[in-house]
């Protein structure tokens, strides 16, 4: 080595970094709806999830309604590809939307390719709904069927409340 070159590895950088490939990951199923003969999901590749942040990738299949919600931490989405739209606006490839601890958005749609999306939550990740009577009618208009949510394989010190709140699953 020349005289001023640095030695790569340098001794403690990187020895707690913790390195995750999607591959290595199984998709959780976070929502399912039938929309006519169709059933839709809502899946989530979780890349790290601790008390502190939860960072996931995610994709809703072509029409995947998502009520408009809060977040028990601050929230932010940035869209990979496809679409969807959250409340009347569309958000495509590049969009980020940020979303601070308590604040509501929604409700979203999946465009007609589909939505893939990374996300990552800075703390609690559980939920709260916005105008669950309100989604209750757009889903109707739109002939969505809410079906009953899968179990997920989430940490130990996390409540699965994705019910918790209303009875009919929105």
């Amino acid at each position: 080595m020349a005289d001023g070159e640095t030695q790569y590895p340098l001794p403690g950088i990187n020895e707690k970094a913790r390195f995750t490939h999607l591959d290595e990951l199984k998709w959780q199923i976070v929502r399912r709806q039938k929309i006519g003969d169709r059933v839709v999901e809502a899946r989530e590749k979780w890349m790290e999830w601790n008390p502190r942040y939860n960072s996931l990738y995610a994709e809703w299949d072509p029409g995947m309604m998502i009520r408009a919600h809060g977040h028990n931490s601050d929230h932010i989405v940035f869209v990979l590809k496809g679409s969807m739209t959250c409340g009347d606006r569309v958000c495509g490839p590049g969009t980020h939307i940020a979303l601070d601890h308590g604040d509501t958005f929604g409700p979203f749609i999946a465009g007609p390719e589909g939505c893939t999306s990374y996300m990552i939550m800075m703390g609690d990740p559980g939920s709260f709904p916005a105008d669950p009577e309100g989604f209750e009618r757009l889903r109707r208009e739109r002939g969505v069927e809410q079906l009953p949510d899968a179990p997920l394989d989430i940490p130990a010190w996390f409540t699965d409340s994705r019910n918790a709140v209303t009875k009919d699953g929105s």
